[in-house]
């Protein structure tokens, strides 16, 4: 087990969390949506210990366990009578927010809005429960500007915001290398730009930024714009796995209602089996599930490479997340956190057993 660490309090990373509160004063900045006809409760379904549960995700492939989970129906059929509830959010802090206002009980988020939302209340709102998907998140450059790493060097790089995993995750390579860039600013060897996934491929065909490293399927994305791939970020991590979504709960809903997280878990399971068993089928569901959400579904060149680049499973990689958390305070981002219980992996543990799984490892950083 790992060594406990002093708490500490978050700086500006933390104070980020609240921004989305003023942008979108109510409602987190999500969007509640009414589930495919697959999800709807069956005639004299039992219910569980809860009449619904709400759950929060991104419109994004990364998160495609809640959207194929959502679509096929297969959460639903683990809750009996119990409704699935849905919503989606375009920011991990938004969905925090979410979760601390009992908007949502159960979410699908990255690594770095876990680690904010759990050190930024003490330890006492949430806990990851699970796993979704490693990989995913990808270096693209404009070819005619950089044709190699060295070439980074003086070029205007994007990431998703400050302090998000995908500009932890460069900030630490850029250390690596040698360079220099302060963290806040983003100015040094390298001008890092942080830009909204959303506007970042206008931004490339505007020529204002030279390249970005962000997530599935902006990657693809750039590329079919002309970009080219410069690294995959799945190769600077041992097995080429790294935790890219979590799955996490209220910890009030956790205690209050435990079968019904234990079925959502079972739901995430199966659908993340089912997704290995039938690749194209899955990729298809998840597609669909996005074109109902934003109104436009994929192209078959952006939606391809990013499918392949995404590996879904079931194991949260706790080691990569606290990797991930050493590199934000190393970037002078966060300080040091305790995460000690940020971890209770027991509910996917009992539902791997029944499956015939191996479980799955907490580093150290469970609930005791």
């Amino acid at each position: 087990m790992s060594a406990a660490r002093p708490f500490t309090t978050l700086r500006t990373v933390a104070a980020l969390a609240a921004l989305p509160l003023l942008l979108t004063a109510c409602g987190y900045g999500s969007e509640s949506h009414d589930d495919d006809p697959k999800s709807e409760v069956a005639a004299g379904a039992e219910k569980l210990s809860a009449d619904e549960v709400r759950i929060g995700y991104f419109p994004n492939l990364t998160h495609a366990t809640a959207l194929v989970g959502v679509q096929e129906g297969l959460f639903q059929k683990e809750l009996g009578g119990t409704t699935i509830k849905s919503s989606t959010f375009n920011a991990g802090p938004s969905e925090i927010e979410a979760l601390n206002s009992g908007s949502i009980d159960i979410g699908w988020i990255g690594p770095s809005p876990a680690i904010n939302g759990y050190t930024k209340a003490d330890g006492k709102n949430l806990r990851i429960i699970g796993g979704s998907a490693s990989g995913g998140v990808k270096l693209v450059v404009n070819p005619e500007k950089i044709k190699s790493e060295d070439d980074l060097k003086g070029k205007k790089i994007a990431t998703p915001q400050l302090g998000n995993t995908q500009d932890v995750a460069f900030l630490n390579w850029i250390a690596e290398q040698g360079w220099k860039v302060d963290a806040q600013s983003g100015k040094g060897d390298v001008s890092v730009v942080r830009s909204d996934n959303k506007v970042t491929p206008d931004a490339y065909k505007s020529g204002s930024i030279d390249g970005a490293w962000v997530p599935e399927p902006t990657a693809s994305k750039l590329v079919a714009d002309g970009a080219k791939v410069l690294l995959d970020e799945s190769d600077l991590w041992p097995d080429k796995k790294f935790v890219i979504t979590n799955i996490i709960v209220s910890q009030k809903f956790l205690k209050e209602h435990p079968d019904v997280v234990e079925a959502v878990l079972r739901g995430s399971v199966k659908t993340n089996k089912w997704i290995n068993a039938n690749p194209d089928a899955a990729k298809a569901s998840a597609n669909e599930a996005l074109e109902k959400l934003s109104g436009k579904a994929l192209p078959a060149e952006v939606l391809d490479p990013a499918w392949k680049s995404i590996t879904f499973l079931d194991d949260p990689l706790a080691s990569t997340l606290d990797t991930e958390a050493e590199h934000a305070v190393k970037a002078g981002l966060l300080e040091q956190p305790d995460l000690k219980g940020i971890y209770d992996l027991a509910p996917l543990n009992k539902v791997l057993e029944a499956e015939g799984a191996a479980e799955v490892d907490d580093a150290g950083l469970g609930v005791q």
